[in-house]
């Protein structure tokens, strides 16, 4: 804290380290049938999937993430796969939508195309909206500059349509005026109807779009939680200024890929706090992520059992190569 002279206020000023997020890390939906979903978002919309394992806290229901060529934060969206799950219901303390960048509105007629009779789209001057098979809904946003951002490098995508990040998402705020006090405590700087976090490149947008009473429902097709990017030595920093805005975190929590912190900001989403690092080639090669099944350690006893368990997801790729 700063000392009683305004000289040791500044030097405290200059030495202080700035704790702040930059942009999404990861965002985490739910499907009910994962080989389809690894077709959908893997086949058509040419995401890599960079990593089969299996959630941390049920290890019997696979865990999916997709990103760029390497997973990239920014670019990782991550499914919990229970077979056979009922659609949920998008509402009120709920994510309800996922926005990524593509790098020109000639994208958005390629895409708008090549999604005809594979899923359900809504075209406008701005963006593109599609509607996975469980009523999951991406938006692509042309933004200028983004095509020198990496991205997956997909065989049946031409580089200048493919998507680059997520970079902005979407809430049904059930109590916005204390999301904001929060958000704001949080580090985030208000920008029209959008919360902005981040800078440059890493940038990304929080949106609360005020609810209409809608009931939301967890299951198929529904977002569990966003993440957003925190640099590894601010993980203490940022317990302690969460529990000064009144919020209840959980620990640091290991998740072999990022470490994280799990709470809910007052309109009841849930918002995680990811690390960088160490990223998702620790356990596989970089040319074969996504291949082999990976488990977390305390799961790797069940690997057997998981194997037979598990249906097979095959390298929704290949049909293209």
């Amino acid at each position: 804290m700063p000392g009683s002279t305004i000289g040791e206020w500044f030097l405290w000023a200059a030495t202080s380290r700035v704790v702040h997020l930059h942009g999404i890390h990861h965002v985490t939906a739910i499907t009910g049938d994962g080989p389809r979903n690894a077709e959908f978002y893997g086949g058509v919309l040419g995401l890599r999937l960079v990593k089969k394992t299996v959630n941390f806290d049920d290890p019997g229901a696979y865990h999916l993430y997709y990103g760029d060529a390497t997973g990239s934060p920014g670019t990782a969206l991550t499914f919990f796969e229970y077979p056979g799950a009922r659609l949920g219901r998008a509402g009120e303390g709920m994510v309800t939508r996922i926005d990524w960048s593509v790098p020109s509105p000639a994208a958005l007629d390629w895409w708008e195309q090549q999604l005809a009779g594979k899923a359900t789209t809504e075209r406008s001057a701005e963006y593109l909206d599609i509607w996975d098979h469980e009523g999951l809904i991406t938006r692509l946003v042309p933004v200028a500059g983004c095509e020198s951002e990496p991205h997956a490098n997909a065989p049946q995508v031409p580089s200048a349509n493919a998507m680059r990040r997520m970079i902005s998402v979407a809430a049904h705020a059930r109590a916005p005026d204390d999301s904001m006090s929060v958000l704001d405590s949080l580090g985030f700087r208000r920008a029209g109807e959008a919360w902005l976090t981040g800078d440059g490149v890493r940038s990304a947008a929080y949106r609360l779009e005020s609810s209409d009473g809608s009931i939301s429902a967890s299951g198929a097709g529904t977002i569990h939680h966003v993440a957003w990017a925190s640099r590894d030595e601010d993980h203490q920093d940022w317990l302690a200024r969460i529990a000064r805005a009144g919020l209840q975190a959980t620990p640091i929590v290991e998740r072999d890929y990022f470490r994280s912190i799990y709470f809910r900001e007052p309109s009841g989403v849930l918002f995680e706090l990811a690390t960088d690092g160490p990223g998702f080639a620790i356990d596989e090669e970089p040319d074969v992520l996504g291949l082999a099944l990976c488990l977390p350690r305390q799961h790797e006893h069940l690997r057997a059992f998981l194997e037979q368990r598990l249906v097979p997801i095959p390298d929704p790729w290949e049909p293209y190569r």
